[in-house]
């Protein structure tokens, strides 16, 4: 996501590294790169001129501090990274400022919200993920099933309320006007507090569609109007946009597909262009695949910084705060077995795919090349363990055992050699949270977690700071095989474990006293006689 728009400024910070200064020259040779990267993205031409000519006028002939001082510590701050840092305010200027707020009536009235948007941006969907996300909030939406025109869209609308065990509205044969208004009293009488209307769709904007809407919020005064936007259609989702607002005033717009291979210009435009925010962002296909809204987010992933509050928000929701710090104390320190693998496994999995988690990491944008991230890779790894005694995921060493390898291979579906593969990645992970733990950096801090969510102070920050000096990706490239230490390279983290030859030793002296024991046993029998 966002790979065209980052690959412009990147190039555009290549080319002021090094300069002593920022002058009109320069700026403009940076700004070129930058310009066509917004362009590729199909970001508005009339907001991509906007923001070329705010940039240069803050960044032309402005003085860059190369040494800051803070909170007793000393940093350099070339005039690239001063460059870069006015066109993350920019961006983020341009997409907000945020609101994610819903209107809601306060007391016993019932809340209303209009979903509109054209066929196939995902409306039906968002619906779901809204209902959802108010469910959660302690609300008892009634969903409308509005749009009475394709009748998948109500088959589908039924299938999310009996996902979210909420009811349905729906009457055959209504026109959607009447079938809103009825809706809005089933909702009083069943004692709802939210009423979410499904509306309909076309595949272009056209008179018919409009009429009918307008009847609808004409008929029902709703309290939010919120349009649906596909972000992979570009300046169509901006042209979409302004038309919808011109003849219903929206509330704001929700953008959809942006987990995909979405360019991001409609991301940049849509607020520019028509004035309304971006309420809700979705980034998935499951329910609970919706985000709030936040400018300084978007910003920082296009020009790859990550994340990391997003990351935090979504992290905070899965996993228990306590059991947290509690895993990460017991990983930094050393024990960390199968079964510790396989929870942590199970949580990335739960936080979406493994893509979209790295590229709302910090400074792993340039990295994500040398990493094969491969989401079947979590469920073979996952199919591996289980497949583990329980003694063995606790142990872990006594895998050095062939004969236990192949019958986990077996139990699993795998391989002996995917079995293999996946110890020495467990065995490169263990080792770097182990180095981790002795020489903390940033990621000794996982305990207290919410540290990280200070984005503007990771700005500028190098990977050694993140990895407390082991500034490459080998753990990461050994537990997801694409690096060094995975599948058919050397193995980069020295065996923690310990070897065939020892745990043979092992057992032969264990071996050896039992035959003792036994003969000594069989001695003291014979004396008694």
């Amino acid at each position: 996501m966002f790979d065209t728009l980052y690959r412009g400024f990147k190039s555009a910070k290549t080319k002021l590294t090094g300069k002593a200064t920022l002058d009109e020259d320069n700026i403009k040779d940076a700004l070129r790169d930058v310009r066509l990267s917004l362009l590729e993205a199909d970001v508005e031409f009339n907001v991509v001129k906007q923001f070329l000519g705010t940039v240069q006028e803050k960044a032309v002939g402005e003085l860059v501090r190369t040494r800051v001082k803070g909170k007793g510590k000393k940093a350099e701050v070339s005039p690239a990274d001063h460059f870069i840092n006015i066109c993350h305010d920019e961006l983020e200027a341009l997409m907000g400022p945020v609101d994610t707020t819903i209107k809601l009536k306060k007391g016993q009235g019932i809340s209303t919200i209009m979903m509109v948007g054209l066929q196939g941006a995902g409306k039906t969907t968002t619906v779901g993920k809204l209902a959802n996300k108010l469910l959660k909030e302690g609300h008892k939406p009634l969903l409308v099933a509005g749009d009475i025109y394709r009748p998948a869209a109500i088959d589908q609308l039924q299938v999310l309320g009996r996902q979210l065990k909420l009811p349905v509205f729906s009457v055959p044969g209504a026109s959607p006007p009447d079938l809103c208004e009825a809706a809005l009293r089933e909702a009083r009488f069943e004692g709802h507090d939210i009423v979410i209307f499904d509306t309909a769709g076309r595949l272009t904007v056209d008179e018919a569609l409009m009429a009918e809407l307008e009847q609808i919020k004409a008929r029902t005064r709703p309290d939010n109007i919120f349009l649906v936007l596909d972000a992979m259609t570009g300046q169509d989702a901006v042209r979409t946009a302004k038309s919808f607002d011109d003849r219903l005033d929206l509330s704001g717009c929700i953008l959809t597909k942006l987990d995909g291979d979405a360019r991001g210009g409609a991301a940049l435009s849509v607020k520019a262009v028509t004035g309304k925010p971006i309420k809700f962002l979705g980034v998935g296909e499951t329910l609970d695949k919706l985000e709030e809204f936040r400018p300084e987010g978007l910003a920082s992933r296009i020009l790859g910084f990550g994340d990391v509050v997003g990351l935090v928000k979504d992290f905070e929701e899965i996993v228990d705060e306590e059991k947290a710090e509690e895993d990460a104390r017991k990983i930094l320190s050393g024990d960390f077995n199968m079964v510790t693998f396989l929870e942590q496994i199970r949580t990335i999995k739960r936080m979406g795919s493994l893509k979209d988690l790295f590229e709302r990491m910090p400074f792993f944008k340039d990295s994500m090349g040398q990493v094969d991230l491969d989401d079947k890779q979590l469920d073979k790894v996952e199919a591996i363990i289980s497949s583990m005694t329980k003694k063995e995921r606790l142990h872990p060493e006594l895998l050095s055992n062939v004969s236990r390898l192949r019958r986990i291979a077996r139990g699993s579906g795998t391989t002996l050699p995917d079995v293999k593969s996946m110890l020495q990645r467990f065995y490169g992970m263990r080792n770097m949270m182990k180095q981790v733990g002795k020489n903390p950096g940033l990621l000794g801090k996982l305990p207290g977690f919410k540290q990280l969510g200070m984005l503007k102070q990771l700005r500028g920050a190098k990977m050694d700071d993140m990895l407390g000096g082991e500034g490459d990706l080998a753990g990461l490239q050994d537990l997801f095989g694409g690096g060094e230490g995975g599948p058919g390279g050397p193995q980069r983290a020295k065996r923690t474990g310990p070897t065939r030859a020892e745990v043979d030793a092992r057992i032969a002296a264990k071996k050896k006293r039992r035959d003792q024991s036994k003969k000594a046993s069989k001695q003291r029998k014979k004396g008694k006689h």
